[in-house]
């Protein structure tokens, strides 16, 4: 067996080892296969059919090559271009053996240069350790190079600087610049002749030339090319020497017409970049240290020449390196020394990615620049020079600038590098929440949140949310709490809670006009909530998701997801924190958000289960105890998730009772006292608070009330407890806070309770009134009035002694609140009292006598109570509108409080807000004078404050607030307190003799409240509109010589509604009754118009009983504690209005089915008739209550009056009273304030409503002057020429039919046109003005013209000429 190779054998030994294996005629291990050229269409022979090896030697054998060597023969010849051409005859055999090419033709003669006569140069010896490798980089400075090899490079330098050498150095030509330029060239100044004198300085400079521009002579492809085209450059030299200029001109114009004009500017541009590149050698052989170095280089022939301009080339390289390095060489942190190995020439452009960044500077341009952010999510001014080693610089745009802009992060946010991932989603969320507080308002244009979420940062963190890594999904839980939750919304949520109707609240439901469609208008409420919804169940998640984005994650199915991570995956407390807080956004957005979160399998279950256990690990309240996993240990956040739920109705309230079994979790956390709660002191207190406000909850609904027996010991226990508060509210700490709050919510649910017991007779007698006819009836509440009814000394007693510190400033600011609801309960309670059957009513009237003069009526003479009153119009958001509106993030698809950074203290919700207090007050004092009238003079006080009468007058008189989701929670809050007010003014109208003087202010407020009441206080809106809108008392202008001081007015004013009645009017048969009349008559009806008003506001019907259930304590007929959404007041701005709009729309909605309505019923003329008298009462006595209703509006609203039936306008009331109105809207101011052309409310075109009217007039005007006037107004010249186009161009029959009461007038004015007319000089225009007839576009001129004057025209004509004869003629003086 033959041996292998081991390491060490020298080549000899290999030698030997191949001869032994191929005298052993063994297989070789490896075989070689030739594969066929495909080309040749031939297989390659392999080894086996090789023949076997002759001798031992190690031969190289070739296929059919001779084994004598042919004669060596010249290589063959160059191709011509008469290769390819073929004869007819010729043989075919024959060229194809000519083509073919042998072997030997291959191997031609090799000769050897001679170089013997080549001179050797040794290298340069220099100091360095190793010798100077040579770089690419050197050839690209010195040569122009194409695309050749570093050998070929070389070789091409080495040629420069040969030729180089050939040439006079740059120190040279510097050295003897100021010299004749003979001594340059010795050889050229005695062959040269002289130049004549009169040649440019370009043709001077073109003779002096010593190298040619354009020929190189690099094509000649031999060693003397140079030469040559130096020979021939001389040439040219001397023939253009012996041609004068005019002959050398006329060569040129010769060659440029002969010549290609691109090859002449391929010429032009070469001698233009040699030039370029003379000068710039000039410039350089200026510096003086180069040619005073090169004055000493002494020249010893040709060979000594090279060497010095060798070792001068790289010495001045050397230089240009060491000044480079010079300059560049501070930048670099790390400095190259010469000794590294390759670093004898620096490549700096290598380097360069090392050097320290540029200062950052910010640019002066309009245009702003890119926003960047830090790790913390703060905003990086544009000249911060921030380190490097804090990794902001990890971008390519804008290196030299620190932070990460929204682009970047996003980008980092799709990485597949795992901490990449998370840091970019934790830096955008961080960027969010400051963006919410409003940390970038000042400094960034446009808003963060509408460009992320436009960039699909919804989806981002959507995407990231199914992400299975941990921290990933924990960065998109931080991120996505950022962007939907406000904690500081979720506080003042909290703090209003015990407020009056505290826990009603509107949904966070975006108002979105845009997507509802016309169509839709005569839906119900219900059908247009069907097919809302079976819309976005058509359309994509994205569309869903831009105009709400809380219904676009429910259509991703997201509930199902953060189940997932709390059932499975199990995160660290904060992420858990974070997910109850979006599950408590998201149950806050409708009651179909909280069905789905309802029907989520496990959800409910996982977080009762995990998050609201009964029993714990009692190391958790430990000090210093960290938690790390919530899991199974109680948590106030998952509480307060399950009572945003049960706010979203009673039938979820109803299954988490029943189905999850809150109730006894309930029991459990309510049983037991904060202190005894295995968890942190201020954890327990906000578990136990949000249990008593789930119980509340549901207590609201008349549920959960059979546990109220169970734990009464425990309440009673607790109330006994609160005046122990008093003592520790000394010191302000959030413990005591959290305290009071709990106190608040237990009162808060104590009045739920009690609400529910009174109710509890009113059910059994239905009950028992109807068992007989079988049908469903709701069940009175397991909870009897007996059993609440010894709460009251408590809540008197703890109310009691909370006044006594009332005088504290820092006290009574802490126990506010508490006082708050100790009021509410107790106007509760007498209300339900006074109507149980079992109390007796003495009994009731005593103690309302004795709390009246015991607390109540001490407390209103306090100052602190003055001062109160006195703060309504500063925290008021009627009075102070930026107090309330929206935050500079905000977007339309996610609602927001904006309570972010909290409110100041002089706010609605402020710490030092009135509001709370004093409605509670005025609950109360509602309370006991409707139950006791004979207190009402008690309380006359109350609306002699001045603070209140200053609010009062300052909030009627603003404009209509803007309603948006962070005013709307506060303005309703605010028209109780107003609601409240009006209510006590109410019952004093008729008792206090000095109330009279409030009654005008008092009327204007209610008038202002009914247009600003929001969806869910419908039954407000209702109790004004039924005692205070239409009560005379209010109007006390009626009996004080109001309407006589109306027809004064008309008396002192010429030009009133009396001159609109002509005789050929209908309204003319009877007498034209004054303004002064027609205002009693109307003060006389009003009896009859609330009757008109009330029954047309019949569609809010369904409302109304919801909201009267809410209002009167009927807990068994609330169906949820969330309020309609919001999309704006109840009634419109123009209510007033409103009778006859309705008519309007009934009748053309019958007209447009077909009917024929020619005259109208008694009973809708009469609705038309109180309408206008309702809208004179308000245009006299209280016209400021209109200002918000344009002027134009109400004129569009008048002719409705013309456009409702065929003779309506023609009945004599109806015909007075809009006779009367238009006097007023014709005077000179409300004419001033007259627009048509801007859009007016409820109109889509008043363009369109105007046809109409004047189609209207062409059919049944009968020539009404009052109809005409409602024509001529809007063709006045400041409006929209198309109203007038319309009249003249297209209504033009109606001109006949008008007969407006102004003839005088315009006699005046047709004579005084044709005077002018007739005195032009003109006579074309003349004529054409005289005879104009009708417009015809068909007409060369445009219009037709009369062949005669008119008759009527003629005689306008000949009284104007006689006129002015007249007045021409002389007259004779003697």
């Amino acid at each position: 067996m033959l041996s292998r190779p081991k390491p060490g054998e020298s080549e000899a030994d290999l030698i030997h080892f191949q001869n032994q294996f191929l005298a052993a005629r063994a297989s070789p291990a490896v075989k070689i296969v030739k594969k066929a050229d495909k080309r040749k269409g031939e297989e390659g022979s392999t080894d086996a059919e090789r023949p076997p090896l002759q001798d031992s030697k190690d031969v190289v054998m070739l296929d059919d090559f001779p084994d004598i060597l042919p004669a060596l023969t010249p290589g063959p010849p160059k191709k011509s271009k008469s290769a390819s051409v073929h004869f007819e005859d010729e043989d075919p055999e024959e060229r194809l053996e000519s083509h073919d090419r042998h072997i030997t033709a291959v191997f031609s003669k090799i000769i050897e240069r001679d170089t013997s006569a080549v001179e050797v140069t040794m290298p340069v010896p220099t100091g360095d350790p190793f010798p100077r490798t040579f770089h690419r980089s050197e050839i690209k400075s010195e040569v122009k190079v194409g695309r050749k090899s570093i050998f070929a490079q070389k070789m091409a330098a080495r040629r420069a600087a040969e030729k180089e050498a050939t040439a006079p150095s740059a120190a040279e030509c510097v050295q003897v610049r100021s010299a004749p330029r003979d001594a340059l060239d010795p050889e050229r100044s005695t062959e040269e002749a002289p130049r004549p004198g009169n040649r440019d300085d370009k043709a001077d400079d073109f003779f002096t030339t010593q190298r040619p521009c354009i020929i190189t002579g690099e094509g000649l492809g031999s060693q003397k090319s140079e030469q040559e085209a130096q020979a021939i450059h001389k040439e040219n030299l001397e023939k253009l020497q012996s041609m004068s200029q005019e002959e050398i001109l006329q060569e040129q114009e010769k060659l440029l017409a002969q010549l290609d004009p691109s090859l002449v500017a391929f010429l032009k541009s070469r001698r233009g970049v040699n030039v370029g590149q003379k000068n710039e050698l000039k410039k350089e052989q200026n510096r003086p240290e180069e040619f005073v170095e090169s004055l000493t280089v002494p020249q010893h022939g040709v060979g000594a020449s090279l060497s010095v301009q060798e070792s001068g080339l790289e010495e001045s390289v050397r230089k240009e390196e060491n000044m480079k390095m010079e300059m560049t060489d501070d930048d670099l942190p790390v400095k190259p020394k010469k000794e590294w190995i390759h670093m004898d020439n620096v490549e700096f452009e290598k380097l360069e990615w090392m050097k320290d960044l540029p200062s950052p500077r910010q640019k002066k341009t309009k245009k702003g620049m890119q926003a960047r952010f830090s790790l913390k999510g703060d905003l990086i001014p544009a000249d911060a020079d921030l380190p490097t080693h804090l990794g902001l610089h990890h971008h390519g745009e804008e290196a030299e600038r620190a932070g990460y802009s929204l682009q970047e992060l996003f980008h980092l946010s799709r990485s597949q590098v795992i901490q990449q991932r998370t840091l970019a989603l934790q830096v955008l969320g961080r960027i969010v929440q400051k963006a919410r507080a409003g940390e970038f308002a000042s400094s960034l244009k446009g808003s963060i949140l509408r460009l992320l979420l436009d960039a699909g940062f919804l989806f981002l963190l959507r995407f990231s949310l199914d992400d299975a890594v941990d921290n990933v999904m924990a960065a998109s839980v931080g991120a996505l709490r950022a962007l939907l939750v406000s904690l500081d919304d979720e506080k003042y949520l909290d703090w209003t809670f015990s407020w009056y109707q505290g826990m009603a609240a509107f949904p966070f439901v975006p108002n979105n006009e845009e997507e509802e469609e016309e169509e839709e208008e005569e839906l119900t409420g219900t059908e247009k909530s069907q097919n809302k919804k079976l819309k976005d169940e058509n359309k994509p998640d994205p569309d869903v998701a831009r105009y709400d984005v809380v219904k676009g994650l429910l259509k991703t199915r997201i509930q199902h997801r953060l189940r997932y991570i709390l059932e499975v995956v199990r995160p660290v407390p904060t992420v858990v924190l974070d997910i109850l807080h979006i599950l408590t956004h998201i149950a806050r957005h409708s009651s179909e958000a909280c069905s789905q979160l309802l029907d989520c399998p496990r959800l409910i279950d996982t977080i009762v289960r995990e998050f609201i256990p009964t029993q714990w690990d009692p190391h958790v309240a430990e000090p210093g105890c960290l938690l790390t996993s919530l899991h199974g240990v109680a948590c106030s956040a998952a509480m307060k998730f399950i009572r945003v739920l049960a706010s979203g109705g009673r039938n979820a309230t109803a299954r988490l009772l029943n189905k999850f079994e809150m109730k006894s979790r309930l029991i459990r956390f309510i049983a037991e006292d904060p202190q005894d709660l295995l968890l942190p002191k201020e954890e327990a207190i906000r578990l136990s608070t949000e249990a008593f406000r789930l119980w509340a909850v549901a207590a609201g609904y008349g549920q959960a009330c059979d546990i109220y027996r169970d734990l009464y010991p425990v309440l009673v226990r607790i109330l006994q407890s609160l005046p122990e508060l008093l003592s520790s509210c000394c010191e302000k700490n959030p413990v005591r806070e959290l305290s009071v709050q709990r106190a608040t919510a237990v009162i808060t649910l104590l009045m739920h309770v009690t609400q529910t017991a009174g109710c509890t007779v009113e059910l059994q007698a239905k009950l028992s009134s109807n068992s007989s006819e079988g049908s469903d009836q709701i069940p009175p509440p397991p909870v009897a009035w007996n059993q609440v009814s010894g709460l009251h000394p408590f809540i008197e007693t703890g109310l009691k002694k909370i006044l006594q510190e009332i005088s504290q400033t820092e006290t009574w600011q802490t126990l506010q609140p508490l006082t708050t609801t100790y009021m509410i309960y107790l106007g509760v309670y007498y209300r339900a009292c006074s109507q149980q059957p079992s109390v007796n009513p003495i009994d009731c009237l005593e103690e309302l006598e004795r709390l009246t003069s015991e607390v109540l009526q001490p407390l209103l003479s306090q100052p602190a109570i003055h001062s109160m009153w006195d703060l309504l119009r500063p925290c008021s958001a009627l009075c102070n509108p930026l107090s309330c509106s929206p935050g500079p993030e905000s977007v339309l698809s996610i609602i927001s409080l904006s309570c972010t950074g909290g409110k100041p203290p002089l706010n609605l919700v402020g710490s030092k807000s009135p509001f709370p207090f004093l409605t509670a007050l005025l609950f109360l004092i509602n309370s006991i004078t409707h139950i006791h009238k004979g207190l009402i003079s008690k309380y006359s006080s109350v609306l002699s404050f001045g603070g209140l009468k200053d609010y009062l007058h300052q909030s009627w008189q603003t404009g209509p607030p803007s309603v948006t989701p962070s005013s709307a929670w506060m303005l309703r809050h605010e028209y109780h307190l107003q609601y409240f007010v009006l209510a006590l003014a109410k019952r004093m109208v008729g008792t206090c003799p000095d109330y009279r003087q409030h009654a005008s202010l008092h009327h204007c407020v209610a008038l202002a409240l009914l247009s600003r009441l929001l969806p869910g206080s419908e039954h407000l809106a209702y109790e004004v509109l039924l005692d205070l809108a239409f009560n005379p008392e209010f109007l006390p202008e009626g009996k004080t010589g109001g309407p006589e001081a109306a027809d004064f007015f008309d008396i002192l004013h010429l030009g009133t509604s009396a001159k609109l009645a002509q005789p050929g009017s209908a309204a003319a048969a009877s007498s034209k009754p004054t303004r002064g009349a027609l205002l009693k008559e109307s003060y006389q009806n009003l009896p009859v118009i609330r009757s008109c008003y009330l029954s047309h506001f019949v569609h809010l019907q369904p409302a109304l009983v919801h909201s009267q259930a809410s209002y009167e304590g009927q807990n068994y007929l609330i169906q949820s504690m969330l309020l309609p959404e919001v999309k704006g007041p109840i009634l419109p701005s123009d209510w007033p209005f409103f009778p006859l709009i309705s008519l309007y729309n009934k009748v053309t909605n019958a007209e447009t089915r077909g009917a024929v309505l020619n005259s109208l019923p008694l009973d809708l003329v009469n609705t038309v008739t109180w309408n206008l008298q309702w809208v004179l009462l308000l245009e006299t006595w209280r016209a400021k209550t209109l200002q918000s209703i344009p002027t134009a509006a109400k004129l569009a609203r008048l002719m409705c009056v013309f456009l409702t039936g065929g003779d309506l306008f023609l009945e004599a009331p109806i015909h007075c009273y809009t006779a009367a109105l238009l006097s007023i809207y014709c005077q000179p101011k409300a004419l001033d304030s007259l627009n048509l052309d801007a859009p007016l409310p409820g109109l889509a075109s008043f363009h369109d409503l105007y046809i109409s009217l004047l189609e209207q007039f062409e059919g049944v005007s009968f020539g009404d002057p009052l109809f005409g006037v409602f024509v001529l107004l809007p063709l006045q010249k400041r409006f929209n020429v198309h109203l007038r186009l319309s009249v003249f161009g297209e209504h033009t029959s109606i001109l006949r039919a008008l007969g407006v009461p102004l003839q005088q007038e315009a006699d005046a004015a047709r004579k005084s046109m044709l005077r002018k007319t007739w005195l032009l000089v003109d006579e074309t225009l003349k004529k054409h003005l005289l005879y104009y007839r009708l417009l015809n576009a068909e007409s060369p001129l445009g219009f037709d013209l009369y062949e005669q004057l008119p008759p009527m025209r003629l005689k306008y004509l000949q009284t104007v000429i006689q006129k002015e004869n007249k007045e021409n003629t002389p007259v004779l003086v003697s």
